[in-house]
């Protein structure tokens, strides 16, 4: 019998599908539905390795088992291609960022092509393409129009030594990522889009995404939208009043009911009263120096010490008069409210930390039921449910009531209102580098900024640029920028920013769905495929990416470009490709290719193939080029096979998992491969069989069918593999089935797997002496009557513990269960000894036998 061989069979299958243009997606009225589906499109960075193939496998899946269930399926592929690893490349290796991005994409197109996806490449384009960002600047120009797009002074993370803006990420220890210069605050003047106007509509659009979104990906937007209600109020100052805020201290709280438990007030260290009291105060410049040195996100904030410097001034409480400390504090944002508190330490951890650390007073005012007026905290703030005490007029009351009336209270003595505030601030789209997209704007000393006319984009990058001095090229690049004033034809000059990536991505979904359209998004296009059905991708985007998409196709909707303001119906968050690691004794990392596992005695083992060196196994990693633990498409497809590799990454574990790349298991799906192709190659048409037998088999098919199609459905991947690997033994364990229940069973298993390993199902296709190609065959169907299971298996328990499993009729009632598993030999000979004294039966699920 002939072996499946994988090196021939899976390049004849792609050359098919390439002679008949199989994956062109239809673009005339075919009257089927539309199903999209996209993966999170790659940054080209040189190389795929098995880790991202999951994710695109993931979705080829998807796009195949739609097509076969009647659907007219679009699943394009592009490429993220702007960014500053291209700058880093040209900086390092001495080559243009264009070269090296366009290579590197021309790379991965082959790589992904080995896969076997089922991408319509007519579609593709890269986001450095001015093709593409061109349109981007048109759209981008129709918002500046409509006011979502303006400029203002903002801080920002300047490398000095760079001479660039710097990312929160990109800050380490207070020093720039790349040149380990100590990183300054500084204000620059910078592009925003106005995310802000739609954090109420982004918030509710969430509502229409459950059960299609991760409920954790819902719930991270959410916060990070950050809407919250609560008290904006100012504190009238004891004393001389600084120069920067002479009406008192603008405070915002969500906790009004905790007024009476303040202890000191603390404004960040970039409040205008911060910078005052630090011009001043040359200890004062020092800690605000010092505070400039950390982390810039939320999270690095809360995970640092909290550390204070009191300036000395005094406020007056608004309820019982007392004076209360102003503090300049590292742990307050002020992006968030109006960057000043006023601190509970006993009901908030934050405040408690500082307090003890500076020894400032500690005042419960919230107690939880049961407490006494002796309720005190220690190292734990109380954040729990309870009543007011200690707070005169609010005493007695729950929290929400309580919070309702110091509001009333503040807003009747003209000190404040309630008010509703967000985390969320408008999204900043400058960026001080040369490999992006250019913001379409000029300059003009005499018009201020002004757009760019449609009939001159796209702006292209000049290709002409060095990177042998730091800074962005564009601003010293000897004609580029300099250009007439489109408005007056004085002299003026091009904007020298380019756009956050994240701009290029907001939108490219739109742009699949007719990439040759002359205005930015075909109407109707768009409106036919939008929104995509499927999206797929890493949980590492569940916030910025996700988020600004939504906002930009709110926006775009608004500005009549597309209808859908909700661009992904469904989405879903892979989990990623990990690795063991292994290292010889001087440390040096060892490819996986070249390693050999054993285990003996329980005792796992690794040596080097190729020098026959023990190794040391380390711990579990994401696969990563410079862990150089990656295993490339081309290992897989010269070792095992594509559809082994495809079949072994969906296989192992949910795909919502991580899931731990090992030879082992890839092995373990070749040999998959090669038992479904051996049933074919043994199916004879003509063979006689037994009535039973046969039925049997049809039963069984059908039972497949239900299970892989339900499981391809709810992204049960692991789960419809599983079901495959016990049909193909079922097939094999019946061999007194004759030839008509074979080739359905044959039939059926063929068009099962061709999502999922399509080289060998058109193979099985062919030999089964089916007509074209199975890519093109009807998804199988079921009887409901003959895939319903007629037996159940059901766990048998000891005092709560598992010991063995019986199978019974499905629909038993409880006493006959009871009498076979206590006629069952197994069951006696564990018993043995020992009283059964009841015996719980749930019909249909387990029994569970109490013994003593």
């Amino acid at each position: 019998m002939a072996r499946y061989e994988p090196k021939t069979a899976e390049p004849r299958q792609q050359a098919r599908w390439a002679a008949a243009d199989a994956f062109r997606t239809p673009t005339e009225g075919t009257g089927k539905p539309k199903y999209y589906v996209l993966e999170m499109f790659p940054y080209p960075s040189g190389a795929i390795h098995m880790g991202h193939a999951r994710n695109y496998v993931m979705g080829d899946v998807v796009a195949r088992s739609k097509r076969a269930q009647g659907f007219d399926v679009l699943h394009p592929m592009g490429w993220d291609a702007f960014g500053l690893p291209a700058e880093n490349a040209a900086i390092e290796r001495g080559i243009h960022p264009g070269d090296w991005t366009w290579s590197n994409i021309a790379a991965m197109r082959d790589q992904l092509k080995l896969l076997g996806l089922s991408l319509d490449w007519s579609r593709e384009f890269a986001t450095c393409d001015p093709a593409y960002y061109g349109k981007q600047q048109a759209w981008f120009l129709e918002l500046f129009r409509r006011g979502l797009v303006y400029r203002k002074d903002s801080v920002v993370n300047w490398d000095p030594v760079d001479n660039t803006v710097l990312a929160n990420e990109q800050v380490v220890d207070g020093r720039g990522w790349r040149s380990g210069a100590v990183v300054e605050k500084r204000k620059l003047n910078q592009w925003f889009l106005r995310i802000t106007d739609y954090a109420d509509d982004l918030i509710e659009g969430l509502k229409e995404l459950e059960g299609r979104w991760p409920d954790k990906v819902r719930l991270m937007q959410e916060n990070w939208i950050g809407r919250s209600k609560g008290l904006q109020m100012t504190w009238k100052w004891a004393g001389d009043a600084p120069a920067a805020a002479p009406d008192g201290l603008e405070i915002y709280t969500t906790r009004p009911d905790t007024l009476f438990g303040a202890s000191f007030m603390g404004v960040a260290p970039d409040h205008p009263i911060a910078r005052e009291i630090a011009e001043a105060n040359p200890a004062a410049a020092a800690f605000v120096a010092e505070c400039r040195k950390g982390g810039s996100t939320q999270a690095e904030i809360e995970q640092a010490e909290k550390i204070g410097f009191d300036t000395g001034l005094r406020v007056i409480h608004p309820f019982d008069g007392r004076e209360v400390s102003v503090w300049i504090a590292n742990f307050i944002l002020s992006e968030y409210g109006t960057g000043a508190i006023f601190g509970c330490p006993a009901h908030d951890q934050r405040d408690l930390d500082f307090a003890r650390k500076y020894g400032l007073p500690v005042i419960p005012v919230v107690r939880p039921d049961g407490a006494g007026d002796d309720f005190v905290v220690n190292s734990e703030a109380y954040v729990g449910p309870g009543r007011l005490f200690r707070s005169d007029f609010l005493d007695g009351m729950e929290i929400e009531p309580a919070k309702a009336a110091a509001i009333a209270r503040i807003e009747a003595a003209g000190q404040g209102q309630g008010a509703t505030i967000y985390r969320l601030r408008d999204w900043g789209v400058s960026r001080q580098r040369y490999w992006g997209c250019p913001i379409p704007v000029i300059h003009c000393s005499r018009c201020g900024p002004v757009g760019v006319p449609p009939e001159q984009l796209p702006v292209e990058l000049p290709r002409d640029v060095t990177f042998d001095t730091p800074g962005n090229p564009l601003d010293r690049h000897p004609t580029w920028k300099h250009v007439a004033c489109p408005s007056c034809g004085g002299e003026a000059v091009r904007e020298t920013d380019t756009l956050d990536t994240f701009v290029d991505s907001s939108w490219y979904f739109a742009r699949f769905t007719d990439p040759t359209a002359a205005e930015p998004i075909s109407r109707a296009a768009a409106d036919k495929w939008l929104p995509v059905d499927q999206y797929i991708g890493g949980v590492e985007h569940a916030v910025l990416h996700l988020l600004y998409a939504r906002f930009i196709s709110r926006a775009l909707s608004d500005a009549g470009l597309m209808s859908v303001r909700e661009p992904f119906a469904g989405l879903f968050t892979q989990g990623m490709v990990v690795h063991e690691t292994y290292r010889r004794a001087d440390g040096a990392w060892v490819e996986p290719t070249d390693v050999e596992l054993t285990n003996q005695a329980g005792k796992r083992s690794a040596r080097q193939l190729s020098t026959g060196e023990s190794l040391i196994i380390g711990d579990i990693e994401k696969m990563s080029k410079s862990k150089k633990n990656v295993v490339a498409p081309q290992e897989i497809v010269e070792g095992y096979g594509v559809d082994a590799g495809r079949l072994f990454v969906l296989s192992d574990s949910p795909p919502e998992r991580d899931v731990q790349w090992t030879p082992g298991g890839v092995e373990g799906a070749g040999r998959f491969v090669q038992r479904v192709w051996a049933e074919v190659e043994a199916f004879d048409p003509n063979a006689a069989g037994e009535p039973e037998a046969d039925a049997a088999l049809i039963r069984e098919t059908h039972k497949a069918i239900k299970a892989v199609s339900e499981g391809v459905a709810a992204f049960r991947f692991n789960s419809a593999i599983a079901k495959l690997y016990g049909f193909i033994a079922t097939i094999r364990d019946t061999p007194k089935a004759g030839g008509a229940a074979r080739r359905e069973a044959l039939s059926a298993l063929t068009r099962l797997i061709a999502p999922f390993t399509p080289h060998l199902a058109e193979e099985c296709w062919t030999r089964l002496g089916e007509q074209g190609m199975v890519l093109d065959a009807h998804w199988p169907e079921f009887d409901p009557a003959l895939a319903a299971d007629d037996e159940v298996v059901l766990p048998i328990q000891v005092n709560g513990k598992r010991r063995g499993e019986i199978r019974v009729a499905r629909g038993l009632e409880p006493a006959e269960v009871e009498a076979i598993v206590m006629a069952d030999a197994d069951v006696q000979a564990r018993l043995e000894g020992q009283t059964v004294r009841k015996v719980v039966v749930v019909k249909d699920r387990i029994v569970n036998l109490v013994v003593g």
